[in-house]
């Protein structure tokens, strides 16, 4: 049961929205790239335990179910990954992005167990801190470019953007399991 203070903003946005940092130190990107390191187990720990009903129980009115956001972090740290390599490898390029409502819809994002979106996440992110860890500051500056509104972000910025991505979504279930008791 939702208690009746928390407004459906810090229900969606328990962290805050998502702001690019105006500077980035080094201690930013390790502490970032430690986040995505320790996410997998994190999350892993947090909703193994969790029954079907409880995976079932969307994280607010109208949101996602724990199922559905276990699977969208999968499913949105895959193409990261990929949009990190295409940084790498391309100059400036535009990445396609993907329709995650339509995603997590789909009939996997709703039925499949969560262990295969888990396990899935362990192993981009191994890959993927593996690479972020041997990047160099050039390496960090490339760009890309997200087609809509054509908005340009570092890889820098990537980093930070999907260490916050991965604490929001942790935190909406970490809030849900305190809020219900479980």
């Amino acid at each position: 049961m939702i208690m009746e203070n928390t407004s459906l903003e810090n229900l969606q946005y328990p962290i805050g929205k998502y702001i690019i940092p105006s500077s980035i130190t080094e201690k930013h990107l390790k502490e970032w790239i430690a986040i995505l390191e320790h996410l997998p187990s994190r999350l892993e720990k947090m909703v193994t335990p969790l029954s079907k009903q409880q995976l079932e129980t969307p994280y607010r009115p109208g949101g996602w179910t724990v199922r559905q956001l276990v699977h969208h972090i999968s499913d949105s740290h895959h193409h990261s990954y990929i949009r990190f390599k295409w940084g790498l490898t391309e100059d400036n390029p535009i990445i396609k992005p993907y329709l995650e409502k339509e995603w997590s819809n789909l009939f996997d994002a709703k039925t499949a167990p969560i262990d295969m979106s888990l396990n899935h996440l362990k192993a981009v992110h191994a890959k993927l801190v593996y690479l972020l860890k041997g990047l160099s500051s050039e390496d960090l500056n490339r760009k890309f470019i997200h087609p809509d509104g054509n908005e340009e972000t570092t890889l820098l910025e990537n980093v930070s953007r999907y260490a916050w991505h991965g604490t929001h979504h942790f935190t909406h279930i970490k809030n849900l399991i305190e809020r219900e008791n479980w």
